[in-house]
């Protein structure tokens, strides 16, 4: 897949003949993944007048029931249960699922999704590696499906401004972008392995990563942590300030990522760094990105922000301890000249809107991906410990084969199996 054809989204998105949900009839979902995020976002999209929930699936069978539950309380009907995907798969009711997984599964499932004719809102990352997200975009334009990522930002209405705000020049001529994800998380101790729990399809909840014994440190909330099934924090959380520090700087890939990621604090059973510092550059541009989930402070007073630096101003976008300002303008001399308040969050009221319309969702899948790339990149810096210069035209990395092996990744025989 060359670039222009990787980048082809919203014209060609709009231009597509695919079959349309009726004005007068309601766009049927079914939930792939119910137990946290899933459960939240269930939540959202049953509050939505045009919105039946027809089936919750999951491969824990103890956490659907209070999953449905919450639908029903909210929209009155009570949806289908079931632990196989392709049951909902194969129902032509559904119109679109929504995939809330564990990062491994974020690919699989949704390609499947698209060959069966639905259109997908897939959480973030959108990928569990870099080949993932290309074969993620590929179904997307073969089967003409409207995708959207979960990188809700790109709907909130003052994100969009203060986008909007930079992009407008009143900053100057913007040149780099910080990005930061300090929060605390907890140290996970050591587990091992054991019998896998009642009611659990472990078998299908692995799905075809290489097969690991069951250990409740690679489960549920802890899968993030291992390179098998995630992507770490800066998958995790960051990719939401990456997401928007691309935006702000209108760039599109890397030439080169560099810097380092490891573990300072925890020592448990996690893989993946509880520390990282990546630079990624390009041609006349700088994205950097620090992540430390180890301490209880703040990063000037914000745990999840982006810092975006014009030639004549500063502008921050986060969340800030004790304020509700969402984004603030800084002038030459760091004074603060401008403060505007958080939006709400119109993530899935948009991709509801795009089933119906056929236009290119607000975090496109393609944008979606763009973004995911970052965080893999800056992971394959940090279990390399070198600097990688990225293609993003064969999007391979040159001169470094143990770098451009981790593009990808090795599967197990499993009808979930990406291919392409």
């Amino acid at each position: 897949m060359n670039r222009r054809h990787f980048l082809h989204t919203a014209a060609g998105l709009a231009a597509l003949s695919m079959q349309a949900v009726s004005a007068n009839d309601k766009v049927t979902l079914g939930f792939i993944g119910v137990r946290g995020r899933g459960k939240s976002l269930a939540a959202r999209f049953a509050a939505l007048p045009d919105v039946d929930i027809a089936y919750m699936c999951d491969v824990d069978e103890r956490v659907l029931p209070r999953a449905a539950a919450g639908v029903e309380k909210i929209s009155g009907q009570k949806p289908k249960l079931v632990g196989d995907l392709r049951r909902l798969l194969d129902d032509k009711s559904v119109d679109a699922v929504v995939v809330a997984t564990p990062d491994h599964w974020h690919a699989p499932a949704t390609i499947l999704a698209c060959a069966a004719g639905k259109d997908v809102y897939v959480e973030k990352p959108c990928s569990h590696n870099v080949r993932e997200g290309v074969l993620m975009v590929e179904a997307a334009r073969r089967y003409k499906r409207v995708v959207q990522v979960g990188t809700q930002a790109r709907s909130r209405p003052s994100t969009q401004e203060a986008i909007e705000y930079i992009h407008s020049g009143k900053i100057g001529k913007v040149l780099m972008a910080k990005a930061w994800n300090v929060q605390l998380r907890r140290d996970l101790g050591h587990k091992t392995d054991s019998s896998v729990p009642a009611g659990v399809d472990y078998d299908t909840w692995m799905g075809p990563t290489p097969e690991l014994p069951f250990n409740e440190n690679r489960f549920h909330d802890n899968w993030r942590w291992h390179w098998n099934y995630g992507t770490g924090d800066i998958g995790n959380d960051g990719i939401h300030q990456i997401d928007q520090a691309c935006w702000a700087l209108d760039v599109e890939y890397p030439d080169r990522a560099s810097g380092f990621g490891r573990k300072l604090s925890f020592s448990d059973d996690q893989q993946t760094p509880d520390t990282m510092i990546i630079t990624y550059e390009h041609k006349d541009k700088v994205l950097m990105f620090e992540m430390r989930i180890w301490n209880p402070y703040r990063m000037e007073a914000g745990d999840n922000c982006i810092a975006v630096y014009g030639t004549d101003g500063m502008v921050q976008i986060g969340r800030w301890r004790g304020e509700k300002t969402h984004w603030k303008v800084f002038d030459k001399d760091g004074n603060v000249v401008r403060q505007e308040p958080m939006g709400s969050d119109l993530h899935c009221r948009n991709f509801v809107d795009c089933v119906r319309s056929r236009q290119a969702p607000n975090a496109e899948i393609a944008t979606g991906f763009r973004s995911t790339l970052y965080a893999h990149l800056g992971n394959i810096v940090a279990r390399t410990g070198r600097t990688i210069k990225f293609d993003g035209k064969t999007n391979t990395i040159a001169g470094d084969a143990e770098a451009n092996a981790l593009l990808h990744r090795q599967y197990r025989k499993h009808w979930a199996t990406p291919r392409g």
